[in-house]
């Protein structure tokens, strides 16, 4: 058993890929129970219910970027989605994804670095529990942007200090500006109950060719 605030520091304060992968790697098998039942996780529920408002077919196939465990995904698949893939960096955090049998694939990928997947692949794409301190910043946008369909949307969640210590804003102007995509929505709500902390839940949209 871990201490779930003493982990959680350590994952808010990794100062390396190493040290990020390897805090996820003993948090893996009780980060679903100390997130959600523990300290009151609402991240991945508003995210999830805020794409849904728009994303109201079944089959559309979803990129779950930054998956985790899989609590984004097992939402949507209680929801009636059934087309949902996944992507993480951790092979640890994979395996318990991979265990809720919810995704058609799961990838290791890095959203650091360029992805390799398709252009256009994907209806959807959410990412929530990604943008935030010693994880991934505003530069994997972009990435994200490209993979999903015109017409598709993203989804997504920025911890509130990261918003404010980073430049989100900025990268979604910029994309806006040279056409990769269309802010459709912004608005601050609760993240972690336990610590009080709130995120950024943003959703745009994917310009029509």
């Amino acid at each position: 058993m871990v201490d779930r605030r003493s982990i959680h520091d350590r994952v808010l304060n990794a100062k390396s890929a190493k040290e990020l992968n390897d805090a996820y790697a003993d948090w893996a098998s009780y980060y679903d129970d100390n997130l959600t039942n523990e300290m009151g996780y609402q991240g991945y529920i508003v995210a999830a219910e805020k794409l849904m408002t728009q994303v109201t077919d079944l089959d559309a196939r979803i990129l779950d970027a930054g998956c985790g465990t899989g609590l984004v995904g097992r939402y949507l698949s209680e929801k009636g989605y059934r087309n949902l893939e996944g992507l993480d960096y951790s092979p640890e955090m994979l395996d318990q994804a991979s265990s809720k049998a919810i995704y058609r694939s799961l990838l290791q990928a890095d959203l650091t670095k360029k992805l390799i997947l398709p252009d256009a692949m994907y209806d959807a794409a959410i990412c929530v529990g990604t943008f935030t301190h010693g994880h991934v910043g505003p530069e994997a946008i972009s990435e994200l942007a490209r993979v999903v369909k015109p017409g598709g949307w993203l989804c997504f969640t920025v911890r509130d200090s990261a918003w404010s210590e980073q430049p989100f804003q900025e990268t979604l102007d910029t994309l806006e500006e040279a056409g990769n995509l269309i802010q459709i929505d912004s608005e601050e709500t609760d993240y972690v109950r336990e610590d009080q902390s709130r995120c950024q839940l943003c959703l745009c949209r994917i310009p029509e060719v």
